[in-house]
């Protein structure tokens, strides 16, 4: 008999998931054999967080769902507002108000037949709404990033600011970051500049200047955007240009962005130690962004 292996976190062993408009316990969400996702990683996704009974920018959220939805061309997608409903409904019916991230999930949904044609997609969009209990993933020790040999797509091949769940370009990066017993790995745009981590947006600090690669071989994160934002309402000088792998591995400060892993130092890249210790505009940034996510968010139902 096989031993179901150990929850990062317990508690997520009795969670209820939203798939297909209903509410069911985990062991029982799924999706048909010939959902998109399944046939060929044809879905879009968002990641979430929650804090304080708040779903932190949540709209924004919504809207580059919709824009990736959009761009894929995907035929009777649910509105903002259903999703949104799905969203709180699913928090709320397990109890989660705090210390819990929602991975939010629409497919063309599913097909009449196998194949890669959208044409047999006669059904709708299938939406899972996946909540668990889960604090911020990397820690507070600083990481470690390896430069992966895989390159991040660019608009030539597939444009990175559609949030799609075909992935691979982004997981063999980590197997490069596990084999090599680190904790991401740095990826590089066509031409050989800083695109992002195989997980989130990237920053450095140089002589107290936030710099930040442009958004063209990387996704423009929602976070992302945040930290760009309260780096300039602090009066912090803020550019977003090119970036060479030369200027990370000489930065006085290096930290990553997105909802999963929120602000993450970043300690050690291509064994060059950036920092041995969370720089201080860093660490005034993280101050910001944890104000931040107290301030705003879409209120959940009690």
């Amino acid at each position: 008999m096989a031993v179901d292996p150990l929850l990062p976190d317990p508690r997520n062993n009795d969670i209820l998931v939203h798939v297909g408009g209903r509410l069911v316990p985990r062991d029982e969400a799924k999706v048909s054999v010939f959902d998109s996702s399944v046939q060929g990683g044809d879905a879009v996704w968002e990641g979430l967080r929650v804090y304080e009974g708040r779903v932190f920018r949540l709209a924004a959220h919504l809207a580059r769902l919709q824009d990736s939805a959009k761009a894929m061309a995907f035929a009777e997608v649910p509105s903002s507002a259903d999703i949104e409903r799905a969203v709180l409904e699913t928090l709320q019916a397990n109890g989660m108000y705090d210390g819990a991230h929602v991975r939010l999930t629409l497919t063309r949904g599913k097909k009449v037949t196998s194949g890669m044609s959208p044409k047999f997609n006669r059904y709708g969009c299938t939406l899972i709404v996946l909540a668990e209990w889960k604090a911020p993933v990397y820690g507070q020790g600083g990481l470690t990033l390896v430069t992966s040999s895989v390159r991040r797509n660019g608009p030539s091949s597939i444009d990175s600011k559609i949030h799609h769940n075909n992935l691979i370009n982004n997981i063999l990066a980590k197997i490069e970051a596990n084999n090599a017993g680190a904790d991401d790995a740095l990826m590089l745009d066509g031409d050989g500049f800083v695109a992002e981590t195989n997980a989130t947006n990237v920053f450095l600090v140089k002589h107290g200047v936030l710099k930040t690669p442009h958004a063209d071989a990387c996704l423009p994160g929602i976070t992302r955007g945040v930290v760009l934002d309260l780096g300039r309402q602090a009066g912090l000088p803020v550019e977003e240009r090119r970036l060479s792998l030369m200027e990370f591995h000489t930065a006085d400060e290096v930290f990553t962005t997105g909802t999963m892993g929120e602000l993450s130092w970043v300690k050690c890249i291509d064994g060059r130690t950036i920092a041995p210790a969370r720089g201080v505009l860093t660490q005034r940034l993280c101050e910001l962004y944890r104000e931040e996510t107290r301030r705003e968010g879409a209120v959940i139902p009690r």
